[in-house]
């Protein structure tokens, strides 16, 4: 039976895929601050199910998801969903310490304690949802834009790292943009909203068939194609209203 680790499953996109990944036959370690709600998932899906609360800030994280993997035995699929983000254009310092903390700090911790399980249990695939809000700075968003463009180039230096060592370890980057979730809760009103499913959806086929990066869905390509065109001394002078 293949087996998938998702971190950030309490909610959102990441218990979404649970769902999905459950419904073609995974057996699943399924982690997040919110035990209750992992136990929902887990009360659903008997026998299918390991559960661990893991805050991915916290010193024993990756002690934790080892303890996961091992419960599980064994790991064939990493997700990462786990992330906070902000509009901060008050430049509150809480805010942006805390976003570094989740999104740069415990992710660098969880995805390079993943990757050394792999590369010492004949790899396998880890599958990242990030954002194209990485495509660019955002000053709505200073520090979620700029750790999610950390993100996108850390799993793509830990895929050449695999590469040069032949590790078998394959990255997917899923780059999605407003998504219907409990992260935008609150933040006003949000262009091309996503349905959380459908996201799920696509990002699995993406995983399924070893996309490097996606972008989700096509209107949001189209848009990153033409964000990428924008000189920076333009777009240093633009006004936005909404990060991503």
């Amino acid at each position: 039976m293949k087996r998938a680790v998702v971190i950030g499953a309490s909610s959102g996109i990441g218990r979404e895929v649970c769902k999905l990944l459950v419904a073609d036959g995974w057996r699943l370690g399924i982690a997040a601050r919110r035990e209750d709600l992992l136990l929902e998932l887990k009360a659903q899906n008997p026998g299918m199910i390991e559960v661990l609360r893991i805050d991915v800030t916290s010193p024993e994280a990756a002690e934790r998801l080892l303890a996961l993997a091992k419960a599980l035995g064994g790991v064939d699929l990493f997700v990462y969903c786990s992330g906070v983000g902000k509009q901060n254009a008050g430049l509150d310092r809480g805010v942006e310490l805390a976003t570094v903390d989740v999104n740069v700090k415990g992710f660098t911790a969880m995805i390079d304690t993943m990757f050394n399980y792999m590369a010492g249990h004949n790899g396998g695939d880890i599958a990242v949802i990030s954002s194209i809000a990485g495509t660019k700075g955002l000053g709505v968003a200073p520090s979620y834009s700029a750790t999610k463009a950390y993100q996108n180039t850390y799993i793509q230096a830990l895929e050449q790292l695999s590469n040069m060592r032949r590790l078998g370890i394959r990255f997917t980057d899923i780059r999605p943009g407003f998504v219907d979730t409990d992260l935008l809760a609150g933040g006003g009103r949000y262009p091309m909203l996503m349905d959380k499913t459908a996201v799920a959806r696509e990002m699995l086929r993406a995983v399924y068939s070893h996309r490097h990066v996606r972008v989700i869905d096509w209107r949001y390509r189209w848009l990153v194609f033409f964000l990428r065109l924008i000189p920076n001394w333009l777009w240093r002078n633009l006004k936005i209203s909404n990060g991503c």
